[in-house]
């Protein structure tokens, strides 16, 4: 997040929330205790394009743009998703209602739903009808942290059946499954370039040969 973009936030921002952001060491932060779930939809509703604001253990965090391996990563997913499950789509910045009672709100890089899922939703979806969240990791600090760490407790509370995690820094695909208090009781990585079979009840085997075209 640049200051121009957190300039342009507070600016944004409702007039109660405006003098709680602060802009530490390249980083917004939030004075006068955590924002509560209505404070923090109003200010990302009314966030600039440049800033994509999540809600993840109570903290605001941004999440960073994608770049352009990003971008056709997610398309390489989509296409693969269409050869193997018809009636499935990659929903793509899906906001979706995440941990534990739902007080969190993450931005997913994709949201895997039968087609037709997301009709009349609104910009933060309950995880009801969701078979997959994926992320894709972006080179920021707070990718550890956001996608290795705090998503895969948020999105396993809420019975999510599947995570993928399509990490870029490791060149791997790790998948999390069988959700149960909270955690995914079953992890598997794999190295780009190897078949990496989804289970159920997604249940396609992904060719991730190309994906190597995309290391950076």
């Amino acid at each position: 997040m640049s200051v121009e973009d957190f300039d342009e936030l507070v600016r944004r921002a409702p007039r109660e929330l405006r003098n709680r952001l602060e802009f530490l060491g390249g980083r917004l932060c939030v004075r006068h205790g955590p924002l509560d779930v209505d404070e923090f939809e109003e200010l990302a509703a009314l966030a600039p394009e440049t800033v994509r604001l999540e809600y993840i253990n109570g903290k605001v965090v941004v999440k960073a743009m994608p770049d352009g391996n990003h971008r056709e990563i997610f398309v390489w997913l989509q296409e693969q998703c269409i050869q193997h499950r018809p009636d499935l789509r990659v929903y793509g910045e899906s906001g979706v209602k995440t941990e534990a009672y739902r007080k969190g709100r993450a931005r997913t890089d994709g949201a895997v739903a039968r087609k037709g899922h997301f009709k009349g939703h609104g910009e933060w979806s309950a995880s009801n009808g969701i078979l997959m969240v994926v992320e894709i990791t972006s080179h920021d600090r707070d990718t550890n942290q956001r996608d290795r760490i705090d998503k895969p407790i948020g999105y396993a509370a809420v019975g999510i059946p599947l995570y993928l995690l399509i990490d870029r820094d490791n060149e791997t695909l790790v998948v999390y499954s069988e959700p149960k208090d909270s955690r995914y009781q079953q992890t598997l990585s794999h190295p780009w370039g190897t078949p990496v079979e989804l289970p159920d009840p997604v249940g396609f085997t992904l060719d991730t040969e190309e994906l190597k075209d995309y290391a950076d």
